[in-house]
This record gives C-alpha cells, structure tokens and sequence, in this order.
C-alpha cells in the first residue's frame, strides 16, 4: 500500500464530510471514496480478527453469516476450512465495500459464498451455524435490533463471534478491563464522527446472553497516530 492511498483513506477517515438521511446512505458516503484502499489499511488498524476466526468452528455443510461483512475480507482468515461451509452469506448496507466482496469471491472461487445489500437488524433467513460482526457492532445504531436479530438466526448451541472497538463501564465487572476517564472520553469522540460508537454497554450484554467461550480484550495501535492505543475486545459466546 502506497503512502498516497494510506493519505487519502486518512482524509476520508478524518476530513471528508459525511452526508445522507439514511445509515445506508452514510455508509456509502464514508465509504465509496474509500473502499479500495480499505482492507489494506484496515489490516493494521483492526486486531483480533484472524484470533476470532481461528477460535470459530467451520462445521461441514454449515452455515455461516457475516453481519455487516463488508468486503469479505474477514473470511481469509478461515483458510481452505471456508470450503468446508455449506453456504455463507456476507451481509452489509454498504454497496461500495460489497463490490469488492464479490470481486474478492470471483478470485478466490468461493461458490459457497454470497452477498446481499440489507440491513442486519431485519435480515431473514434459514438458522445459521456461526454468526459475526467484526468491527460492525459500533457502527450499527440499533445494535440491540441486531444481537436480537442474531440471536433468533442461530441456531440452538450456535456460536456468535464478535471483535469491536469499545470503553469499559466506569465500574467494570471483575476480572474485565478498566479503562481510564481519559480513554473512555476519547475514544467515543474521536470515533463518533464517523459514526463509529464504542460502546461500554456491549461486552457486558454479550457475555448475558451468550454461555461465554472465548473473551480477550487489548489495545490496538492506531497508524500514523504515535502513542495511541484504541481498546479492543474479542468475544466469542455459545446460544443456549
């Protein structure tokens, strides 16, 4: 990746104006300019993925869904076992990110994979295997409407994977993380602007409803920004 095309994803991260009435519509505001450059630039600002991937199982014939998959990207990280998969469907909101996926499906020969532009808090389908949102919980505003959307798609003894930006509670429980004033200031500022919100009410909702199998939280870096470090977390939970 150029230093040119990491400056001008930098720009639309930073500068460029976000418009639209709807969330579909700011999406592709945000992203349209943006989405060539994304996975590459994505790849070293976004921890945890390929842990969460390598934590989930492919089942044989099994059925996998990526809420708010964007382009595909994620899916790498399951190597040849997304062969295993009887059929997995990438949905998103956001046209621009989804041509790349199917660009991405073509070169990979993946015939078991599919895309369909919908909103994840309404999305209809036959029971799924697997579930995950990578670092598209903070960007859906009802994100209750979509842990309830994804909850009712699994299957039961399903696995729901989640990796996101977040701030802890003020008063986490034990053993979690606690992050400081500062950093629970920050972060939702800085990211708010691009509709991004790390939230603190998310981790503790997960690990309610969901029998915990897998929970890991770290802190990233941020390119080109020194001394940052943006908290993570990885969870993986089982539907009872």
């Amino acid at each position: 990746m150029s230093l040119t095309q990491d400056l001008k994803t930098l720009y639309h991260l930073s500068l460029s104006p976000i418009r639209g009435q709807t969330h579909a519509e700011r999406l592709k505001s945000f992203y349209g300019k943006q989405a060539e450059g994304y996975d590459d630039f994505r790849r070293r600002l976004l921890p945890g993925r390929e842990t969460l991937y390598r934590a989930l199982p492919a089942p044989a014939g099994g059925r996998w869904l990526e809420m708010g998959g964007g382009t595909g990207a994620n899916l790498e990280f399951l190597g040849e076992r997304i062969r295993d998969l009887g059929h997995v469907d990438i949905v998103d909101l956001c046209g621009p990110l989804l041509e790349i996926a199917q660009r991405r499906i073509a070169d990979r020969g993946w015939t078991n994979v599919h895309t369909t532009e919908y909103d994840a808090t309404t999305f209809q389908a036959e029971p799924y295997d697997v579930i995950t949102f990578s670092y598209s919980l903070t960007m859906i505003p009802d994100w209750f409407a979509a842990l309830e959307r994804a909850t009712a798609l699994l299957k039961p003894g399903g696995m729901l994977g989640v990796v996101d930006f977040y701030v802890s509670r003020k008063h986490p429980d034990q053993g979690r993380a606690r992050h400081g004033w500062l950093t629970r200031s920050f972060w939702p500022f800085w990211f708010n602007r691009d509709n991004v919100f790390p939230n603190p009410d998310h981790l503790p909702y997960l690990q309610r409803h969901f029998t915990l199998e897998l929970l890991e939280e770290g802190r990233a870096k941020v390119p080109y920004v020194p001394f940052a470090r943006v908290p993570y977390y990885v969870f993986v939970g089982r539907k009872g």
